[in-house]
């Protein structure tokens, strides 16, 4: 993939998540804080960071529990180490 499809493909990534941040957690507080960064903020304080990492063509999450590395296999964004899919793991991280 080229970046130019790799940023447009990480960029519906994270405006997908920030639909379903705005579908199901109103409360929440997020924004894109740069380009190609999306920084979730929790109730307690805590954050967590998704943006897309151009070089490496990725699609990065730091969050208190780790950092997570996804690229995309073809038909979905899953992790580096362990496959889970991106949005799934973004929720289960909101969830605690």
């Amino acid at each position: 993939m080229d970046d130019r499809e790799f940023a447009a493909r990480a960029d519906v990534a994270l405006q997908q998540i920030e639909d379903a941040l705005a579908a199901s957690q109103p409360d929440l507080d997020f924004a894109r804080v740069g380009d190609g960064v999306l920084e979730i903020v929790l109730e307690d304080g805590g954050k967590v960071v998704v943006n897309r990492h151009a070089a490496a063509q990725e699609i990065w999450v730091a969050a208190r529990s780790g950092g997570f590395h996804f690229r995309w296999d073809g038909s979905a964004w899953l992790d580096t180490r362990s496959a889970r899919e991106l949005l799934s793991t973004v929720s289960a991280l909101l969830a605690g």
